[in-house]
Parts: structure tokens; sequence; C-alpha cells
């Protein structure tokens, strides 16, 4: 099959946030059940058309460290599709890679979005995400891509079955989140990822259950009625138990980066209404949610003024997002939300 020779077509895929995970352990049998939220201000931009030979070109130098991911899908897209035209490529914008927003995942659904969509494929987006090896630990960054907001899921299963989402709330509209990076650092990826976590103890039954609890009683009530104090303290709980388990495989600390963890921890002890404070994944990006737009400005002045922003931090004040990918085809005038693949049709 031949994709359209006048068409072009462009996703936006959404960088998330995971916030921990349930069960570890697999003390019940699933293992790595997963808490996220997808985020606004942070995207991969990816567009696709056909052309006389293959090229993949990249509109930064940012955008350029993604290059050889995004070849390496189209040509996994190609061997599951039976589709070899040639196609052009260009990434204008891509998530910091292993920095704790879901960087590869995205990158990959974004790529077979645009790819289902040019050459008219009926396949979904759980589809494209087993095709291309996304998905074998967290589900969040798949569920996030076709839908947005808060998410639970339950981890996938034994057999390699995805992970199924379990809950999805909108986040409300005036909470914020302070997002803390760190240039400096990467989180744990690929084979390294593997050996820390087989190099950590079982985390306790008591403590992946009260992980459970924190996010079944307090974290989705929280957001489910808007009630931040109550959310703020579910995160931060599940947060301090996961990061004391994961500590070994990070120097010791809940955080990659010293300079992160001092600014999300000072933030998290002058709210006088409290913070939803952490890390993302294996960070190093950390975060702080607060309640409103007004609250993250004032609290990031005062960490300024205070000499707790390392220079080399980039710190941003974005919002959640409750919608997921966008694709647009060019000349069409269709913009839309994605669902699946299949809507390209």
């Amino acid at each position: 099959m031949r994709p359209d020779g006048n068409g072009m077509v462009t996703v936006r895929a959404p960088g998330r946030l995971h916030l921990g995970f349930l069960d570890p352990a697999g003390s019940l049998g699933r293992r790595f059940g997963s808490l996220g939220v997808v985020i606004d201000g942070y995207e991969t931009t990816i567009a696709l058309s056909a052309a006389a030979s293959d090229s993949v070109v990249a509109s930064s130098p940012d955008a350029g460290v993604e290059v050889e991911r995004a070849s390496a899908c189209l040509h996994t897209l190609r061997q599951h599709s039976g589709c070899h035209a040639p196609l052009r490529m260009q990434l204008s914008q891509v998530l910091p890679p292993h920095a704790g927003f879901g960087s590869g995942t995205q990158l990959a659904l974004a790529v077979g979005q645009a790819f289902a969509c040019l050459h008219g494929l009926d396949v979904d987006t759980a589809t494209l995400a087993r095709w291309l090896g996304r998905g074998l630990r967290s589900g969040i960054g798949i569920v996030g891509f076709d839908q947005g907001g808060l998410l639970v899921d339950g981890g996938p299963g034994a057999d390699g079955s995805p992970a199924p989402l379990l809950a999805r709330l909108a986040m409300p509209e005036a909470w914020r989140i302070v997002v803390v990076q760190d240039p400096h650092h990467r989180g744990l990826s690929g084979p390294q990822e593997r050996r820390a976590l087989a190099a950590l103890p079982p985390l306790p039954q008591a403590s992946a259950a009260e992980v459970c609890h924190q996010v079944l009683m307090r974290v989705l009530p929280g957001a489910a009625c808007g009630e931040f104090a109550l959310f703020a303290a579910g995160v931060t709980r599940v947060q301090q138990v996961l990061g004391e388990h994961f500590a070994p495989a990070q120097g010791g600390t809940a955080f990659t980066s010293p300079a992160v963890g001092r600014l999300v921890q000072w933030i998290g002890g002058a709210q006088e209404h409290g913070a939803a404070t952490g890390q993302s994944s294996w960070g190093p990006t950390g975060f702080a949610i607060v309640a409103s737009q007004g609250q993250a400005e004032a609290v990031v002045a005062a960490a300024r003024a205070a000499g707790v922003v390392d220079p080399a931090l980039v710190v941003r004040i974005v919002g959640a997002r409750n919608h997921g990918a966008t694709w647009a085809r060019q000349g069409s005038g269709v913009a839309r939300a994605v669902q699946s693949a299949s809507q390209c049709l």
C-alpha cells in the first residue's frame, strides 16, 4: 500500500509524568501497575509524507538526538505492515530523552500514528505500541497518548499482555505543575534500568498495599472531587514510599539529581496548603503540583529568592493535559485529537 502522494500527516504527542508504581514486586501476580498524569507544555511533534527517497531530518539539535530511534520505528512499522514506499519524516520537537517524560513511547506512537494515517491502516494505538515494543512495563504512556488526564493502569500481564486501564480522570483545570529539569543528569533506561530493577529487593507487600491504598482513597478521590490537599498528601506519600525503595539504584537518594531534590523538597515544605511532590520515573525530572497558577508562580519566586534554584535547573509551570495526542493532515483542514489510528481513515 502506498501513502497519499499529496498528503502530510503531523502528530503532536504529549509528555507525561510517571508518579509511581503499584506493586513493582508483583506480590499478587501483576507487576508495575502505574500512576501517571499527562501534561501540557512538553510534546514530540513529527511530520510524515511520501517522498522520492527515505529521509529523517530534525529541525534542531535537540530533535536530532532522536533521529536514530525514529528511523528504527519506521523500519519496524514497515516490517509489520508491509508498506515499504519511501517517506520523509521531520522531527520538529521532541521530549527530553531519558528524563521522565515518556519520550520513547511518545516518539514511537507519534511515528506509528502518522504512518498508519498516511497509509490508511486500520490499526489502533495498542497494536502500534505492541508492534513497536512499547508498554512492556508501564502502560500509562499508551493510554495517555490516546486520552490524556490522570491515569492508573494494572500493569502488564505475566504473558506480556498490555496493562489494562483501571481509572482515568480529568485533572482540575486550575491545578498547576512545577516541572524541574536537570539537563546534566539522565534517568536509567534500557539495560541499566533492567539491571537496577533486578538488583533491588522486592518491595514489601505492606508497602505495596499502602501505595495502592493512597492511590485509591486519596489520589483518585482528591482529583475527582477537586480536593487538592487530599490529592497532594496521597501523591507525596506514594513518592516517599517508592523513593525509599528505589534509592539504592539512585545513589542512595529518592532523586537522581540532588539539585532537583533540594528544590522539590523545599517547595513541598514551603507550601502552606501542601504540594504533591516527587520525581517522575527514574528522573532526573522532579515535580511539585500545586492548587493554582498564582501559588505556582509565588512558590517559584520564593525559591529563587531563597537561593534554592540551582542555575543549571530548568523550571517551568504547566497544566495537566486532559486530552491525548493530536493529528492533522495538511491541506485537508482536519485537525483532531487521537483516539485510535483508525480515525484517520
